[in-house]
Formats: structure tokens, C-alpha cells, sequence
């Protein structure tokens, strides 16, 4: 038997059992794939060896790691955090590294391996944090936006590192020399890939998608993306480089989701197998005997980049509670701290001592991770004070709009799904209060004229507030069966005779959720917003009739009702195909290039970007005439993808 099928056996069975705990356990899967690379590795039981083979296949994980950080980058998207991107991140990256080379040179150590460790420390976990994010819907708030904007220049930070990294394990005198060769090389390769690149990818894609075979597709795709890796290696420098510039291609082609949907079984597979090879690389004996150095680079990881993230965050601007959440977020290390920690000891610029603490802080930092983001609330609420009194005003506030109504329809959740019902119940006549604990959405929907407040509709308090005693009917229109259950107990509770109406995905938890009390279900997210309407407006008493008839007006139009939608972070998921068209509301500055331009002078058709509505003194206008000259203060409302929507917006604000 070929001694590669039990090993593969035994990192295959080892990650999926340990992978399914970590999911029970609700922890992330990296930190599974981690710790089955040290049990089996030769530090503990000694069942797979690290060899270079296994090193090198491992590599192809970060290859399509970074191939994915290439997919997502977005120049118009990066230009518009440029602040929080360049200024806060890059001041964390650089600071990070200065203290961590000041600290080596105080202890005797080399600046050399200080700035190595700086930069491996100042890597927060995107995979982690961003999840979380996105599962908790605060992606977009303050406090989201600058924890991505930092995460976003770690993942470019990168790039430069693993340049610099082999360069620092060279003797001093020919130091300077080999930075410069390896900064001139990525340059040249850069200019190269890119001039050449951009010419050739699209012409090459579209003769390949017009085969229509996704398996030809999928080969195109893994051509291009280990070719340039295997140049970028070439010219020596690293194949990560190479997968980077691969993903920054095709990201600039209509082929990119695509392509990225095709490409994640591969990056994940191997991904997983990287953080095993990883794991191989801790030596428990090695820590056991260093046990007060790891201790110390963990408290020190986690003290230290805490205090220098809230300081950085509030001298950005931040309030308090959310430069808290930025240091709890991003304090621990990350996953591309190991990527640099496996090409330092590959190199030979770490000390293996050194190492084998450094990687056992920042996995032993990474285990903090989800306990910090658990109790992130719960300790902002304990260090900041004034948190409690801002809820306080926020119940109050959406108290005080709804004093006055009566007989209208709490819509719980304003995604797509929410924003269809609305307009839907708005052209009855019926009153509408939407509640979303999207602040983003919340802000563009409002600055629209939208009936929407923030609020986490699974409070019962915020239920109160938004009159629910004067209620018609309530809506449950996100896709979130442990959410509607909650809603539905509160409703039960408080209006045991008012209906509610859910939104599920499919029919699964349907007896559920008619046990708790739900009058009606739907699901699907197009077919079901229909539906969810009819049912909604034939509780509230609207002839039948109607009810068809305006069905048969909105498919006449081809769902022209519900074309676009403010998106939030809860779309990542589900809703969010960035292909399709969203709305966003765009604020008209007295300093913005479009005051006195007419719509047409824009050209906003060009960008495949249309104005639907401009809102004017509290007035709105839905589909605006071209020559209509904009005012400062006005509010556009602009229909179009993701990536137009970004070029419309500077094109209005820059000029």
C-alpha cells in the first residue's frame, strides 16, 4: 500500500471529526484544523510526518487564500475607506512591528526578528471576525466599518511581507541589496501581470465561458491562477504573490462571482489542510519548556495591540464604544500570521525557539477570540456608561414616532423581502413601522423617506415601543427561525390575538413556528415577498380582488416593484448576489461636484446607474426628469449593482 493513502486517511478523519466538535461547539473550524495538526503531528502522537511534500501541497492553500483576497479587491471600495484603510490600519500594521522591533532590541534579540514577529502579531483573524460580523448583522455599523477597513489593509499588508520576510533572513551586509532586488522583481511582475493581464483576461474568459462548460471553466481558472503563481515563484518571490495578482484579474471581469463560487470548494479543502500542516509545526515539549515566554507573548499580544488599536480608533475619531469594539475585535492574531510564520521558518529567519512561542501565543490568542466577540456588548456596556443611556434614547425616540399610530404593520427586518412588503402595504394606504437592527440600512432607507427605525425586533421592549398594543399585524420578514420563534413568544405574550406572519427559507421549520403561533408562513425570497403580501393585506381586510390585481400589475412589470434593495449585512448570506441591482441613498453635500448639474449632465446611464427618486425638503420625487438641476441637501435615490452604485457616488461627489 502507498504510504500516502493513511496519512490521507488520517488528516481526513482527524478534520472532520474535530471540525463537526467545533461547529457543535460553535467554534470556528480554523481553530479545529489548528489543533488536529498538533495532535497528529510529530510533537505529540506522531502519525503524520512534516515533510517538504506535504508542505508544498499545504502552500496550495494559501495560494488559493490569497487568490480569494484578490477577488475581493475592489479599487473603488478601497478608495472610498482610503481613511480608515491607510490611516487606522496602516498605522496598526506599522506600529505594531515598531514595538515589537523596539522590544527585541531591549531584550538583546535582533530588530530583524522583531519586526518578523510584528508583523505576524499585528494580523488580526478576517475568517473570524468578519464572520461574526456578518452573522450578527454589523457589518456595516461604525464600529464594522472600521474593523474592516483595518482587516482590509492586514490582508494587503501581506503582500509586501512576504517579500520582505525572505530578505530579513539574509546576513545585514547584503540586506538592503536583496530588499531592493526582491521590491524591484514584485514591481516589475506587478506592471507585467497587470498591463498584459487586463488585456488578456477578458477576451480569454469570454471564449472560455462561451464553451458553456463549467468544467472547462473551472480548468481556465486554476490555469490561471497557479500559472501566475508559479512566475511570481520564478522570479523568486512567493506564490501567494502570484494568486493575489491571479484574483485581482478576474476581479476586474463580469466572470468574478463566478468564479469565486466555482473556486471555494478548492480553497477551502486546502486551506484546511495549511492550518493542519500548521499545527504539525507546534512542538507541545518546545512550549512546555518555554511555557513563561508564550505566556507572556500572549498577554502581551493581547494587552498591548488592545491599548494600541482603542488609542489609534479614538484618535480616528471614534466614539469610545466603538474604538472598544475595534481593540476586542482585532486584538488577538489571526490566520495570515501564520502564513508569514510558515515562510519564516521556511526561510530560516526565526529562530525555532522563537517560533514555537510565537505560534503558540497566537493560536492560544485565536482559542480568545470568539469568547471576546461573545461578550463584546456585555463589556462595552460595563466600561462605557453612556451606552445604556444612547438604548435608553433609542427606545425612547421610536417610542415618541409612534405615539400617535394606530392600526398599522410592524415589519420586522427591512432586507429585501421587508422593503418589497412595505411598498406593497404603503400603496393601501396602510400604515407601516419597520424595525432593523441594520444601522446602514436604517440610515439610507430613512434619508429616503422610508417608515423604517432601528430597533432588534427580538426585544420585547422595542416591540412595546414601536406600539404593538395598537398594532394590525406583525411581519417577520428575514429568514431566521430562532429570531421568529423569540418575536413570536413576545407577541404571544403581549397580543395573543394579533397575527403574525413569517418568512422562512423552505418548509422545514413550518410545524414549529405554527406551534408557537405564527398565522401564516411563506417562504422563497421573490415568489415569497408576493406571497407574504397577499396574505398580509387579506388579514388586514383588502378585497381579494385588489389583492390579485396588484399582483398581476407587479408581474406585468417584471417585478418592477421590487427591483433594488437597500442592502445590510444580514444579505451576505442569502439575499446578497452583488449582481443583482440595489438601491442607496446618496446624500447631496453643499461641497459635492453634481449641486447645480441636471441628472442627464451625470450620465449616470452610462455607469448603468438610474436616479429613481430625489427627495427634496422632506418631498419626494420618484422618477426624476434628466434635467432636473440637483441642491445641495437633496437625497438621490440610485438603482444599480454594487460596483456601479460605488462609481455613481464618487462620479456625484468628486466629480
Amino acid at each position: 500500500m502507498h504510504e500516502a493513502l493513511p496519512v490521507a486517511l488520517i488528516l481526513l478523519g482527524s478534520a472532520v471529526a474535530v471540525v463537526v466538535l467545533f461547529r457543535r461547539l460553535s467554534m470556528p473550524a480554523i481553530l479545529g484544523y489548528l489543533l488536529v495538526g498538533a495532535a497528529i503531528g510529530p510533537g505529540v502522537l506522531g502519525l503524520v510526518a512534516a515533510t517538504e511534500d506535504k508542505r508544498y501541497l499545504a502552500e496550495f492553500g494559501v495560494v488559493f487564500l490569497m487568490f480569494s483576497v484578490g477577488l475581493e479587491f475592489s479599487l473603488p471600495q478601497l478608495m472610498a475607506m482610503r481613511r480608515t484603510v491607510f490611516g487606522f490600519g496602516g498605522a496598526q500594521v506599522a506600529l505594531t512591528m515598531a514595538l515589537a522591533a523596539a522590544v527585541a532590541l531591549a531584550t538583546g534579540a535582533s530588530w530583524k526578528t522583531g519586526l518578523i514577529v510584528g508583523g505576524v502579531l499585528a494580523m488580526s483573524s478576517t475568517a473570524i471576525v468578519s464572520k461574526t460580523l456578518s452573522e450578527r448583522a454589523q457589518l456595516h455599523t461604525p464600529a464594522g466599518r472600521q474593523i474592516m477597513g483595518v482587516l482590509l489593509f492586514q490582508d494587503l499588508a501581506v503582500i509586501p511581507l512576504l517579500v520582505l520576510i525572505p530578505a530579513l533572513a539574509l546576513p545585514a551586509e547584503a540586506l538592503a541589496g536583496a530588499i531592493g532586488v526582491a521590491l524591484l522583481k514584485a514591481a516589475v511582475v506587478l506592471a507585467v501581470v497587470l498591463f498584459v493581464g487586463q488585456r488578456l483576461m477578458c477576451p480569454l474568459f469570454h471564449l472560455v465561458a462561451t464553451q458553456k462548460s463549467s468544467e472547462l471553466f473551472v480548468l481556465f481558472v486554476l490555469l490561471v491562477t497557479l500559472g501566475l503563481a508559479w512566475v511570481t515563484e520564478l522570479a523568486g518571490l512567493s506564490l501567494a504573490l502570484g494568486a493575489f495578482l491571479a484574483g485581482m484579474l478576474i476581479s476586474e471581469t463580469e466572470y468574478r462571482y463566478q468564479v469565486e463560487d466555482y473556486i471555494k470548494p478548492f480553497r477551502d479543502v486546502l486551506l484546511g489542510f495549511f492550518f493542519v500542516t500548521i499545527g504539525m509545526l507546534l512542538d507541545p515539549r518546545a512550549v512546555a519548556a518555554h511555557g513563561v515566554q508564550v505566556a507572556l507573548v500572549l498577554v502581551a499580544l493581547l494587552a498591548v495591540k488592545f491599548a494600541l488599536i482603542l488609542a489609534l480608533a479614538r484618535a480616528a475619531g471614534n466614539e469610545k464604544p466603538t474604538a472598544l469594539r475595534c481593540a476586542l475585535a482585532l486584538a488577538p492574531a489571526g490566520e495570515f500570521g501564520f502564513v508569514l510564520l510558515s515562510l519564516a521558518g521556511r526561510e530560516g529567519a526565526l529562530e525555532p525557539a522563537t517560533l514555537q512561542v510565537v505560534l503558540a501565543g497566537a493560536l492560544l490568542s485565536m482559542l480568545v477570540t470568539p469568547v471576546l466577540l461573545a461578550n463584546t456588548e456585555r463589556i462595552v456596556l460595563y466600561f462605557v456608561e453612556s451606552e445604556w443611556t444612547q438604548r435608553a434614547m433609542a427606545l425612547h425616540q421610536l417610542a415618541v414616532k409612534t405615539m400617535s399610530t394606530q392600526g398599522h404593520v410592524i415589519v420586522c427586518g427591512y432586507g429585501r423581502s421587508g422593503q418589497a412588503l412595505a411598498r406593497f402595504l404603503e400603496r393601501e394606504g396602510v400604515s407601516v413601522v419597520a424595525l432593523d437592527a441594520d444601522p446602514e440600512r436604517v440610515r439610507q432607507a430613512a434619508a429616503a423617506g422610508d417608515s423604517v427605525v432601528f430597533g432588534d425586533a427580538a426585544r420585547r421592549e422595542v416591540l412595546a415601543a414601536a406600539a404593538l398594543s395598537r398594532a394590525m399585524a406583525v411581519v417577520v420578514s428575514f429568514a431566521d427561525t430562532a429570531k421568529a420563534l423569540t418575536i413570536l413568544a413576545h407577541v404571544r405574550e403581549m397580543r395573543p390575538e394579533l397575527p403574525v406572519i413569517v418568512r422562512t427559507w423552505d418548509d422545514t421549520d413550518v410545524g414549529r413556528l405554527r406551534e408557537a403561533g405564527a398565522a401564516e408562513i411563506v417562504a422563497e425570497v421573490v415568489e415569497g415577498s408576493l406571497m407574504l403580501a397577499t396574505q398580509t393585506m387579506m388579514l388586514l381586510g383588502v378585497p381579494l380582488n385588489r389583492v390579485l390585481r396588484r399582483l398581476r400589475d407587479v408581474r406585468a412589470e417584471r417585478y418592477h416593484l421590487m427591483s433594488g434593495f437597500f442592502p445590510g449585512a444580514t444579505d451576505a448570506e442569502g439575499e446578497a448576489d452583488a449582481t443583482q441591482p440595489r438601491l442607496r441613498s446618496v446624500m447631496v453635500g453643499p461641497s459635492a461636484a453634481c449641486v447645480g448639474r441636471t441628472l442627464e449632465s451625470l450620465n449616470l446611464e452610462a455607469m448603468e446607474v438610474t436616479a429613481t427618486a430625489v427627495r427634496r425638503q422632506g418631498v419626494r420625487e420618484t422618477n426624476p426628469s434628466p434635467g432636473m438641476r440637483l441642491r445641495a441637501n437633496d437625497i438621490v435615490v440610485l438603482l444599480g449593482s454594487q460596483e456601479a452604485l460605488a462609481k455613481a457616488e464618487i462620479r456625484m461627489l468628486q466629480g
